[in-house]
């Protein structure tokens, strides 16, 4: 018998901000109107980063995987975007939920200039950049789609 709640329970969005050494991550609210920052996932293997993101993504209910796609500022793909698209396929494949790239450029730069902006210090702007560049990252997704929407 399945759970009634579980078959109602809102779907979300997970975002990753995809680097070697972190991933930063955020989720979107069940509505899809607003993103939330999570924690930092510190990269290890590529086995134990795929079972805590199955984790995080069964967690959150989530259906849909946003990719930030690291492209250079005049479009072209980067090395970064074809090491950010094997690590999604493989991810994609292992949790059965489908992608979405977005062009993330200048999120960082647009993370650590809010950050100063607010008074961070280094150290906090180093702990905290990745998860704000999946935030607004996601925002900037949401906020296209609604715009985009038929509702």
């Amino acid at each position: 018998m399945t759970d009634v709640y579980e078959s109602q329970a809102p779907r979300r969005i997970l975002a990753l901000d995809v680097g070697k050494k972190r991933i930063g991550m955020a989720v979107s609210d069940a509505l899809g109107f607003t993103a939330q920052g999570i924690p930092t996932l510190h990269r290890t293997r590529i086995r134990e980063d795929l079972a805590r993101l199955k984790e995080l993504a069964d967690n959150w209910n989530v259906e849909l995987l946003l990719i930030g796609r690291p492209l250079h500022l005049s479009g072209s793909e980067s090395r970064q975007s074809e090491y950010t698209s094997e690590f999604a396929d493989k991810l994609a494949a292992y949790l059965k939920l489908p992608v979405v790239y977005w062009d993330e450029r200048l999120t960082t730069a647009e993370a650590e200039r809010l950050m100063r902006s607010d008074g961070a210090t280094l150290e906090q702007r180093k702990n905290a950049v990745d998860r704000m560049s999946a935030t607004l990252l996601l925002e900037s997704y949401l906020g296209f789609r609604s715009l985009t929407s038929d509702d």
